[in-house]
């Protein structure tokens, strides 16, 4: 895969930041945690994964904005460029030994999303897409999944938690998905449920109550693989609305249908 020199900086924070929370991954008992709030941990980990990938990127682009989940939004002195930077997604994972979390980052330009990276340190996977060049899965092309049949598809989703989230809505919708697919799953890290999607391991994905960084490298991974991706009003307001669709033309438009028609 050639890369341009951005999604070089990119690979490389994403990777650095991979082997700090590499290292930390085989002793979490000993990590010191706290809590944000109710089952949302903060670790160690998190924080020092995020200061790299931070520092790595403002030595290569010192005037790029960054929107960070631990650290929030920071504005550069140039207004076209953004970076969006999960370090730790799927903490919760993470902190159970789970090898199941990734470093996510994506640069906005002008409002739209035009590269992304996510890392899974624990099997050492590289997705990555730039806009225009394809997505990749450790220098592979990759490409959604081709089946076009509900009944045939394993499907991704989120699943709300120790009040986070709408659970009888996503009841609602669990219950409409079930009677028409093959199967669902909950892996518990957003970034690569859709990363999973662009490299046609799962058919599809949703999920309400996702923030910028949950889903911005994802989208470009999709979209670079040939897939769609949108809100659940078919828009792409992804950011503003908090949820997701994602999927190849077919599978997108029927999990639009089997979810508005599970609220309605």
């Amino acid at each position: 895969m050639a890369r341009s020199a951005l999604l070089n900086v990119m690979v490389q924070a994403a990777m650095k930041a991979g082997r700090s929370l590499a290292r930390d991954f085989g002793e979490v008992q000993n990590l010191q945690v706290s809590r944000k709030g109710p089952a949302d941990f903060v670790s160690n980990a998190d924080l020092s994964a995020e200061k790299i990938i931070y520092d790595e990127l403002k030595l290569a682009r010192p005037d790029y904005g960054f929107l960070m989940e631990e650290s929030g939004s920071q504005p550069g002195v140039d207004p076209q460029h953004r970076w969006i930077v999960d370090p730790l997604d799927g903490t919760t994972n993470f902190l159970h030994g789970i090898p199941f979390f990734a470093v996510s980052i994506a640069l906005e330009r002008d409002g739209q999303i035009v590269a992304g990276v996510v890392y899974n340190p624990a099997l050492d996977e590289l997705y990555a897409a730039e806009r225009g060049s394809g997505a990749f899965l450790n220098d592979r092309r990759m490409r959604v999944a081709g089946r076009f049949e509900m009944k045939n598809c394993v499907i991704g989703t989120g699943i709300p938690f120790m009040g986070h989230g709408d659970c009888v809505r996503h009841m609602r919708e669990l219950r409409a998905m079930m009677e028409k697919v093959s199967g669902i799953r909950r892996p518990g890290a957003a970034a690569l449920d859709l990363a999973f999607v662009a490299a046609g391991r799962f058919d599809g994905f949703w999920e309400h109550d996702l923030k910028a960084w949950d889903m911005a490298a994802g989208i470009i991974l999709i979209r670079e693989a040939g897939g769609l991706v949108s809100d659940l009003d078919d828009r792409q307001l992804m950011f503003d609305k908090q949820n997701i669709v994602a999927g190849n033309g077919r599978i997108h438009k029927e999990l639009l249908s089997i979810i508005n028609k599970a609220n309605t």
